[in-house]
């Protein structure tokens, strides 16, 4: 008798024995059914050793109340007596609810479980034949196939064989299971089979003998007429059977359905017909396959119908499997398929997919498969479907270093039970891992983790699936450095020419330099070497990501040759996560953030600190250049020090805007180009007004001391006092002066005129920084007029003869040197030039449009594309910000919003002011802002500016990947500009031109 309030010590035993709900298990053995075997304790302990001992139990009293009132006490006995069907039986019921289901339906299946002999632990092909041979249609065939899916979930969930034996067995049964299906069709209709000969090839895990317990199974059928068909009717005849053959197996009838039998990896895919001949086959795959038809035919396999046919066509397709490394378009395809498919994965469930998340099941078979296509053409050892088997092989033959192949190994076969058994207990196709935590203890537990099975889930999976994301990219690239380093005597490495084919395949368009470099880089047993080869497979490939590997490669040896000796290089990419990912971009994404790095590598620093990638305001950048000029000696060496600061504050924004664009593995990239642009603009702008304030400070004292005869101010115009200038602007300027009081007007002229010639001359002073040209042609009388003018002098030229364009330009002015006061008053001075009161007059729109339509016309370069022509080209450039001059200077006068230099602000405030509509003030930003990252985006490839897209297939590429597009995609960023700018001139023409 239990004292009331105390527990039973049966309730204490079961919740020992990992019963969560005793109360309920104490009502279940309390059954009459269960009466001779409640208190049997090796009952009790062989369902407290399975993964789920409540689910056990309920599956055990539901399969007891199915039985014949005759053979429940047998069944009990049996269970009592037999270990083994004790460990099978419990096993299974306590791992998986879906097959406690059958059992209750069928419930003499259980016997199945009984035998326990040699040829049943691991059986065939044709023992799953023989456990089928009954099944008449497909409902019966449902029955036969789950019965012998329970004795390969017995065999798993007791530990008789290990996770790719049992996907072996898996992979055996479906191959029996397509067999009785295309028996069944051929027997509903021996019209059709006697008309033709067809074949089925598995695909996929199927193919690769590694099939999950519940999985699309993956096919391609292969027909040919019978001696004397006509061919077409025999190929509809095939249809016909391999669709009736799909049903079968795909259907969902009372039993339920057995998996979908799936043909997309096909010829043509869906489109394609569902069956077709072999030399229809060889024709397609010599002419239209792509590289990811031949990685999924490195799994191809038949196993069902005509096995000779299947033969003939695995003979056929597998020389040009082998040859796919070669063909034009390889590398641009790897490129794209090591990119991890995660995109289309919902947010929530990316931390949980097993397959195609970060260091998910994809990752191992990808790079398994990817250097068996590489290395495979040569060497027949690696040609093997099965994931496991071909990472052994992979490491036998040096191709992938033995220690990684055994972490990768066993970080597999963990993350392939954890999907099996997720999958087990309902029988229904996830690679999910449940969030539930009753879930989560069963699977724990059916991995044998029995202390705390959820916290140690959680840490063995994130364990090994770490391991996978540190591997992945390392799996490449490390043999490559063991093949130059050369430290360890006696182990197998790749050859020098197995080498040269894998870096071919990873992009590198000259291996044997890449050797060299790396080479130099890893080889010998110093302290620095060791640290490079610990981070030079990761480097190798981040710029094999790029569209240059070659050159990122070339531009970290030169840096890490000029900063390998300083104690703080190596360690800094060792040691700051983002700073060697950030170095890698940086080195493979163009010439021009390399230049600027390589002509003071200490710059790297930046590219460690979170905030070193933070652009600086004007104020701090003008207080860092007058110091260092103010330190010099002479103005040569004053300008020299401004113009290092802005080649170090260039190579910050060019960082920022190549690490913004591509995004790093823990930061996506900038989701808003516009920001992009804005950011490089007023970067670029800060440092050139900095620049030229240290360049006239450094004139100025040269000569006059502190102090010059005149008052002298620099105002900029166009871009740069749009603050849209990118890495490669002049500085359109005008120069006014005033003299200073008692000064001889001409004696403060000659001095400013001095100083312009002086400044010029400083800041073009050929060195290793990058110049800064004055362009001051948008002065009154242009290029005829004096270089600088009195404030009095500009007054009057505008008041007599301004033209309609130069109030125009003079919307883009604003001071940025020089003395602040004189600035503010040339700003009052030409205000109510762009800002005429009650706006233009009909004669003035009319002269500023036929002026556009002239320069249309006239400076075009001769051959340019129109269509792709940044500035000058159709719904580039020139025709957004015309569009928005003419609105600023029409209605200016009465918007304050719009009496601003920017063309983007001015753009936002015309729409604010209801002048324009939404949607034309978005054509013409998007327009605007991407035609600026285009020539952004060319400046930072090719090192020097351009007003057109690179003509290079290569740098083509590289302007892609800044711009978002990744490999193979060219032609998409082509179309997109020319359809963007294409709309963008549409609006213009009516805003503009008034059409």
């Amino acid at each position: 008798m239990t004292v009331p309030g105390r527990r039973s010590s049966n309730f204490t035993r079961l919740l020992r024995h990992g019963f969560t709900d005793p109360s309920a298990a104490e009502r279940l053995l309390d059954l009459p059914d269960m009466s001779s075997a409640r208190t049997d304790p090796v009952l009790l302990d062989a369902l407290g050793a399975t993964a789920d001992p409540d689910l056990a139990l309920r599956g055990l009293v539901r399969l007891v109340e199915a039985q014949d009132p005759a053979e429940r006490q047998s069944l009990l006995d049996t269970l009592i007596t037999a270990k083994p069907l004790r460990d099978r039986l419990l096993g299974v019921l306590g791992a998986s609810e879906a097959l406690g289901d059958h059992l209750a339906r069928h419930p003499r299946d259980w016997q199945a479980l009984v035998t326990y002999e040699a040829t049943d632990l691991h059986p065939g092909v044709a023992d799953f034949e023989r456990g089928l041979a009954d099944a008449i249609d497909p409902v019966s065939l449902r029955i036969a196939y789950r019965r012998c899916l329970l004795s390969i979930a017995a065999r798993d969930v007791c530990g008789t064989t290990d996770v790719a034996q049992t996907a072996a067995e898996l992979a055996d049964l479906a191959t029996a299971t397509l067999r009785a299906a295309l028996a069944m069709a051929r027997s509903a209709a021996p019209a059709d089979a006697a008309q033709c000969r067809l074949t089925v090839i598995a695909m996929g895990k199927c193919g690769g003998h590694e099939l999950n317990y519940v999985s699309d199974v993956d096919v391609i059928f292969v027909g040919e007429p019978v001696e004397g068909a006509d061919e077409s009717k025999a190929i509809q005849a095939a249809t016909r059977l391999a669709s009736h053959l799909m049903r079968i197996c795909s259907e969902t009838t009372v039993e339920g359905t057995i998996w979908p039998v799936d043909a997309n990896l096909r010829p043509e895919g869906r489109n394609g017909p569902l069956v077709r001949t072999l030399s229809s086959h060889f024709a397609y795959y010599q002419r239209w396959a792509k590289t990811w038809e031949f990685q999924a035919l490195l799994k191809a396999r038949p196993v069902a119908g005509d096995l000779a046919l299947g033969e003939d066509y695995i003979e056929g397709v597998s020389p040009l499997v082998w040859q796919a490394a070669e063909r034009e378009n390889f590398v641009g395809d790897v490129q794209k398929m090591r990119r991890r498919v995660v995109d289309n994965i919902p947010v929530a469930e990316v931390e949980r997919e097993l397959k195609l998340g970060p260091g998910g099941l994809r990752d191992v078979e990808f790079a398994v498969q990817l250097l068996q296509l590489v290395h495979g053409r040569g060497d027949a050892t690696l040609h093997s479907g099965t994931t496991l088997e071909a990472l052994r092989a992979l490491a036998h033959g040096g191709y992938v270093g033995r220690a990684d192949a055994a972490q990768l190994d066993q970080a597999y076969r963990f993350l392939r039970a954890m999907e099996h058994r997720i999958q087990l207990y309902r029988l229904r196709r996830t690679h999910l891992v449940p969030e539930d935590e009753a879930d989560l203890r069963r699977l724990g537990r059916s991995l044998g983790l029995r202390t705390d099975p959820v916290a140690e889930l959680n840490k063995e999976w994130k364990r090994h699936a770490s391991v996978v994301r540190r591997l992945h990219e390392k799996l490449f690239y490390r043999p490559l450095l063991d093949a130059v380093a050369q430290l360890t005597p006696g182990e197998t490495r790749l050859s020098p020419e197995a080498a040269r084919q894998r870096l071919e395949a990873l992009g590198y368009a000259d291996p044997g330099a890449a050797l060299r470099h790396l080479e130099a880089l890893s080889s010998g047993v110093t302290r620095k070497a060791a640290i490079q080869r610990t981070l030079l497979p990761v480097l190798l490939g981040w710029f094999a990501d790029s569209a240059d590997p070659d050159a990122g490669l070339l531009g970290f040896r030169k840096v890490s040759d000029a900063l390998g000796k300083t104690p703080w290089y190596l360690r800094l990419l060792r040691d700051e996560g983002a700073a060697a990912e950030n170095l890698a971009r940086v080195l493979s994404a163009g010439r021009l953030a390399p230049d600027l790095l390589l002509r003071a590598p200490e710059a790297v620093a930046l590219l460690g600190d979170p905030e070193g990638l933070a652009p600086r305001g004007r104020e701090a950048l003008e207080q860092e250049v007058l110091a260092a000029v103010g330190r010099a000696d002479t103005a040569e060496a004053a300008v020299a020090a401004a113009r290092g600061v802005r080649r170090r504050e260039l190579f910050r924004t060019a960082a920022a805007d190549l690490i913004g664009s591509y995004g790093t593995e823990d930061s996506p990239a900038e989701a808003d180009p516009g920001a992009l642009v804005d950011r490089v603009g007023n970067a670029v702008t800060d440092l050139n007004a900095a620049t030229i304030s240290g360049a006239l400070r450094a004139a100025v004292r040269a000569q006059w001391g502190d102090t010059l005869p005149a008052r002298f101010a620099v105002i900029g115009m166009g871009r740069f006092g749009g603050h849209e200038q990118s890495y490669g602007s002049d500085a359109d300027v005008l120069f006014v002066h005033e003299p200073r009081e008692g000064e001889d007007e001409q004696e403060a002229t000659r001095a400013a005129n001095k100083v312009v010639a002086e400044m010029r001359r400083l800041l073009e002073l050929p060195t290793t920084d990058p110049p800064l040209l004055i362009d001051a042609d948008l002065r009154p009388e242009g290029k005829s007029g004096p270089v600088v003018r009195t404030l009095a002098s500009y007054e009057a030229y505008y008041r007599r003869w301004s033209l309609v364009w130069e109030s125009q330009a003079l919307l883009r002015a604003e001071p940025m040197a020089g003395d602040v006061d004189l600035g503010r008053r040339f700003i009052d001075l030409v205000d109510p030039l762009r800002y005429p009161a009650e706006g233009l007059g009909d004669d003035a729109v009319l002269e500023i449009r036929r002026l556009k339509a002239r320069m249309e016309s006239e400076r075009l370069p001769r051959g340019a594309d129109p269509t792709l022509h940044t500035k000058l080209g159709r719904g580039g450039l020139s025709d957004v910000e015309w569009t928005v001059q003419l609105f600023q200077m029409r209605h200016g006068w009465a918007e304050p919003g719009l009496r601003t230099t920017r063309t983007r602000e001015a753009l936002a405030a015309t729409h604010a002011a209801g002048l324009i509509s939404t949607e034309d003030a978005q054509i013409l930003d998007e327009a605007w802002v991407l035609a600026t990252r285009v020539r952004n985006g060319v400046m930072l490839v090719r090192g020097r500016a351009g007003d057109t897209f690179p003509s290079g297939g290569r740098e083509l590429a590289a302007v892609g990947r800044y711009l978002g597009y990744g490999p193979g995609h060219v032609g998409d960023m082509l179309d997109d500009y020319r359809r963007i700018t294409r709309r963008a001139r549409a609006v213009v023409e009516v805003l503009f031109y008034g059409a």
